[in-house]
């Protein structure tokens, strides 16, 4: 009989009880939801800062490109020219 009039307040102190530490665990996880955060806006600096340098480089590499590509024909159309056929 005692017991079960000890069972309500039991349940509400293991109540309380998980309350509070899911509560602490909660709060335990915020620095860590925060340093991922930062780590993440770290990143996309980065991210960023590697697109800018690759948009500032594609139109020298896209001349690059073209130089190769009009060496190229004009071996191409040296060597379908026939020479020296004497």
């Amino acid at each position: 009989m005692f017991s079960a009039v000890l069972a309500g307040p039991r349940v509400t102190v293991h109540l309380i009880r998980r309350l509070f530490a899911s509560a602490l665990e909660a709060a335990e996880t915020v620095p860590r939801i925060a340093t991922a955060l930062d780590d993440a806006r770290t990143t996309l600096r980065h991210v960023e800062r590697l697109l800018t340098y690759v948009a500032e480089q594609l139109p020298e590499l896209t001349d690059h490109l073209d130089q190769i590509r009009a060496r190229l024909d004009a071996l191409d159309e040296h060597t379908r020219t026939p020479t020296g056929l004497d």
